[in-house]
């Protein structure tokens, strides 16, 4: 019987059963990164657990006045505390619900206050922003500049609002001493550059590429320009725009005249013949372990000047000319800046070469993968003439309706400069594979895993001294 004198079976037959639940052990699966309890995250959990606990009490009380008996209100109790346990996923999106407007108004308060110290500081800003580059150009400009002025940079990556105002209130607060500020503007949706631009109002806009980095967020290229084209927009008439003239949307751009002072930059195009769009251009162009060698023209003045950088990637010749242009906008020479940038050194996890205790080359670029960096990375492989060349790859993201064929491209160019190729995740390397197939790579020496774990240790175990591997790209856990 469910009840009997000796008390309810039943009750205990589903505490019984919900304790198992609750502490069977569920499978794990290998996570890159694992869930940090930031601030946020414990105030969205604290209000998740009073919501919980008040529907907990709420329900015992509403029980204990409607039912009778006391074993059916022991059966239920039991019950509603199972159920409070399984909606707990409702619990914390009511939990962040809850919060939304706390945070909306803590958001505000922290945006005003780093308004109030660029107001207070008043440096001349830089802002930069571009599909992809934007760190590794930000970071040579800080670098270069550094030589003669005080510059600030905002740290690593961050290029959105909060992030940027978080380096503004920490970094900045006691630090009045800065010339230059020099803030990464990255944007998810139209509008977001310009908010960024009104609280750092930029004397300086940077364009550094237009690519399919994000289409799958933007679904054009026109709109990823117009996005982009916000920083300069935003400068006053007399402030200063700088652009890779070599990209056509950035081009079209420069061409709407905006400010009165435009800067471009080419390393295609042959100074001799130069518009006078293009004030700075490369030639000469050579790549080799040691990094990047080349000649920089300033066409409006007839000046040329050798560079000898320690950066690995062609593309990052254009990243260099942007930075050059702007340094000599704020009078430095280019002898003063060429000498400066022989001790540049890539931003973390963009093409970063090492050789390891054991002889073997790792060069990581795994921060993130666009297709002009990506061929790029494998012609830094491609100088890599002793040993196997390894590729790890998860391939490239968020390219949209690009995905397949920028993939597939990848997988084409990866079969001339890769003995090997390991590909991260089955489902979002199957272009990558094709292309490589196609292009005739053996599959004997295409490899296929599912973490990047086991990739890793694919090259733990077949890699010898004077071997090189290539990290390109890592992604999250989502993926």
């Amino acid at each position: 019987m469910l009840f009997s004198e000796g008390g309810p079976i039943l009750p205990a037959v589903i505490w019984v059963i919900a304790a198992a639940w609750i502490g069977w052990p569920r499978p794990e699966r290998e996570v890159k990164k694992r869930f940090v309890a930031t601030a946020r995250a414990k105030q969205i959990l604290g209000t998740a657990f009073v919501i919980a606990a008040v529907d907990s009490v709420v329900s015992g009380l509403l029980i204990g006045e409607i039912i009778d008996s006391d074993r059916l209100t022991i059966v239920l109790a039991g019950v509603s505390g199972y159920l409070t346990w399984l909606l707990a996923p409702l619990w914390l999106m009511l939990g962040n619900i809850v919060m939304t407007p706390v945070e909306s108004l803590y958001r505000r308060a922290y945006i005003r206050l780093a308004r109030t110290i660029i107001q207070r500081i008043n440096p001349t800003v830089i802002g930069i922003t571009g599909s992809y580059g934007k760190t590794t150009t930000k970071n040579f400009i800080a670098d270069l500049l550094n030589a003669r002025y005080r510059a600030y940079a905002t740290p690593k990556s961050f290029n959105t609002m909060m992030g940027i105002c978080r380096a503004i209130n920490t970094d900045l607060a006691e630090n009045y001493a800065i010339d230059y500020f020099i803030v990464e503007m990255g944007a998810y949706f139209p509008g977001e550059i310009a908010r960024i631009a009104d609280l750092t109002p930029p004397h300086i806009g940077i364009e550094v590429e237009v690519g399919p980095q994000h289409l799958e967020r933007f679904k054009t290229l026109e709109r990823t320009a117009e996005s982009k084209y916000e920083v300069i927009a935003s400068l006053p008439p007399d402030g200063v725009g700088v652009f890779n003239w070599d990209n056509p949307y950035i081009r079209a751009m420069q061409e709407k005249g905006y400010p009165a002072t435009r800067i471009g930059v080419s390393r295609q195009i042959d100074p001799a013949t130069a518009p006078r769009d293009v004030r700075f251009a490369a030639t000469d162009v050579h790549e080799s372990l040691d990094g990047l060698t080349f000649t920089v023209h300033d066409t409006h003045t007839g000046e040329q000047q050798a560079f000898d950088v320690p950066v690995l990637g062609v593309h990052n010749v254009t990243n260099l000319l942007i930075a050059i242009a702007v340094c000599v906008n704020e009078r430095m020479s280019l002898k003063e800046i060429a000498q400066r940038a022989r001790t540049l050194k890539p931003a973390e996890s963009r093409l970063v070469r090492q050789v390891t205790a054991q002889g073997i080359t790792i060069l990581n670029d795994a921060y993130s993968a666009n297709p002009v960096g990506s061929r790029s990375a494998l012609a830094a492989l491609a100088l890599h003439t002793t040993g196997r060349r390894v590729l790890v790859t998860p391939g490239m993201i968020e390219l949209g309706p690009l995905h397949a064929q920028e993939n597939k491209a990848l997988g084409a160019a990866a079969a001339e400069t890769a003995t090997d190729i390991v590909l991260v995740g089955p489902e979002q390397t199957a272009p990558i594979k094709a292309g490589a197939l196609e292009a005739g790579f053996p599959e004997a020496s295409l490899h296929t895993v599912d973490l990047l774990s086991e990739a890793v240790a694919w090259t733990q175990r077949e890699l010898k001294p004077g071997d090189t591997v290539l990290y390109l790209n890592d992604l999250p856990d989502t993926y």
